[in-house]
């Protein structure tokens, strides 16, 4: 039972260190959402994703989960008309983050939610294994 709590628990550890860096990755989209190109026809920001892998922990017995990365959303910019802006090409058209506030906001709300469930794990597992400890000892 208690390798059982363990696994529980380094699983969910493994969880919780993938959303982090799922949080982090949404927090640096969100701060370069209102990025355009610097150079004239250059590109902007481009939004980026966390990239998660499985993968079989013999230490602990379980599945559990990483971050390999993350890759570039390859979804097009928007272009707005601004032949003033530095980062104009030559038709006078400015490209535009392809990052959207919105999904944004769901990404993290969503990571937010999986790293309470994660960290729930990990306090009922640890609630567990002190009442079999208090158990064992009456």
């Amino acid at each position: 039972m208690s390798s059982d709590l363990m696994s529980a628990m380094g699983a969910a550890a493994t969880g919780l260190r993938a959303q982090t860096v799922r949080i982090r990755i949404s927090a640096e989209n969100l701060a370069n959402a209102d990025a355009t190109a610097t150079t004239p026809g250059g590109d902007p920001y481009r939004r980026k994703a966390p990239v998660f892998r499985t993968y079989f922990d013999r230490e602990i017995g379980a599945d559990t989960v990483r971050v390999t990365g993350s890759r570039e959303d390859q979804s097009p910019f928007q272009l707005k008309y601004d032949p003033s802006h530095p980062g104009a090409n030559a038709e006078g058209y400015v490209k535009l983050s392809n990052v959207s506030s919105l999904t944004e906001m769901g990404d993290l709300r969503e990571a937010q939610r999986a790293y309470e469930a994660n960290l729930n794990v990990i306090e009922s597992s640890r609630a567990m294994m002190l009442g079999v400890v208090s158990l064992l000892k009456a």
